[in-house]
């Protein structure tokens, strides 16, 4: 019987412990790139643009959702800065009223979006 709790506990703990999901496992030791400092890892999940701007907020210490032009920084030093999902980002930037620019951090292109669509999120904050 201990065994068979033993292992829905495990793969509980081994899953959860997989997915950064309080402020220090996003920031972790963020890297300082010009006047930018950025977290080292994305959030776990992709989120919509609401949800990416409260997330990034809800950091504290200034930390926010870089803009349309901040990610084009961080894709052109994707390689200094870290891992980066071969996928979509949402930046700040809006266009229009209910669509936001998201940039490809595995190509590069920047696109408008559908702030309800899913993106991937990456904090960053001024220095």
């Amino acid at each position: 019987m201990k065994n068979l709790l033993f292992v829905p506990i495990f793969f509980c703990y081994y899953f959860g412990m997989a997915q950064p999901s309080n402020t220090s496992k996003i920031i972790g030791t963020p890297i300082t790139l010009d006047d930018l400092v950025i977290a080292q890892f994305d959030f776990p999940k992709m989120m919509n643009w609401h949800d990416a701007k409260a997330a990034c907020d809800s950091l504290g210490n200034g930390w926010r959702l870089p803009s349309k032009d901040e990610l084009v920084f961080l894709f052109q030093n994707k390689y200094r800065i870290g891992v980066f999902k071969f996928d979509i980002y949402w930046s700040s930037s809006e266009y229009g009223t209910g669509f936001a620019w998201f940039q490809n951090l595995g190509y590069g292109g920047q696109y408008p979006s559908y702030k309800l669509d899913a993106a991937y999120v990456r904090a960053i904050r001024a220095l």
